[in-house]
């Protein structure tokens, strides 16, 4: 996932909005949002490698994980980072000291940021730095760098997610801002180790490029009285909308585990 949008306790009515952009090759094989057999988990599947980007459970345990963009880290044998989000989503431990734990591991996986939330914490960590934080109410996003880095996709997108708070609960400029397709100026660009010509390509939240780009959006809306949204727009390549799916469900009791 290269686009993870958060407001924390950012509403009166709804604790936590995500939006978020997936975007991978499209000849990695992957199954929709679905709940998991063992029914506590909602969240897509990498079926490549196991493990998921983004998912919730029935008690309202949260993760999402992006990776970290350096062509010259990648390590062919490291451990998928999937299995990262999903170890969270199936643990019962708090997020600060889960992430500290496992942010710590480095040397196991390529880079990644991983944001997780239980109860009333919401907490950040990323191996490429070793930094872990719980993080107060706001507004926060992440793509392919550090949280909140100020690349120009992420300062739009975390602008525009502010002004869709107010429009709540209408999804559409959720969805609008997820699907701005606009690239950004040469000389506004972050320097990764990929090419200019890819670095433009992926500045857009949308990405499309050959054989690679946003392969699903998703909008998670938590209400106050425990009442969870998640829907999910997949996308085939070069943009044309593919399935969409629409889960509802009611927090369990020991959400706030």
């Amino acid at each position: 996932m290269c686009l993870i949008l958060v407001a924390w306790r950012a509403h009166p009515d709804y604790p936590m909005v995500v939006a978020a952009n997936r975007d991978e090759f499209f000849c990695r094989p992957t199954a929709g949002a679905a709940w998991w057999p063992d029914g506590e988990l909602l969240a897509g599947r990498d079926l490549q490698d196991g493990g998921t980007w983004m998912g919730i459970t029935a008690t309202g345990r949260f993760a999402a994980l992006t990776n970290y963009r350096d062509p010259l880290r990648q390590r062919e044998a490291a451990v998928s980072r999937g299995g990262l989000a999903a170890d969270f989503l199936h643990s019962d431990a708090q997020p600060l000291p889960w992430l500290g734990a496992h942010a710590a591991n480095a040397a196991q996986y390529n880079g990644f940021n991983l944001i997780a939330a239980a109860g009333d914490q919401l907490a950040w960590a990323s191996n490429v730095t070793g930094d872990c934080t719980a993080l107060p109410p706001g507004v926060y996003g992440l793509s392919n760098h550090l949280l909140d880095s100020p690349w120009p996709k992420l300062v739009a997108a975390r602008s525009a997610l502010a002004a869709a708070l107010v429009a709540l609960p209408e999804q559409r400029p959720l969805f609008d801002l997820l699907r701005d397709d606009s690239m950004h100026p040469d000389d506004q660009l972050p320097r990764t180790g990929v090419s200019l010509e890819w670095e433009r390509l992926l500045s857009s939240a949308f990405v499309r490029a050959p054989g690679y780009g946003t392969r699903s959006s998703t909008v998670l809306l938590v209400y106050r009285d425990g009442s969870v949204v998640f829907d999910e727009q997949t996308w085939l390549e070069g943009g044309t909308p593919g399935a969409r799916v629409r889960h509802r469900f009611r927090q369990a009791a020991n959400a706030s585990s």
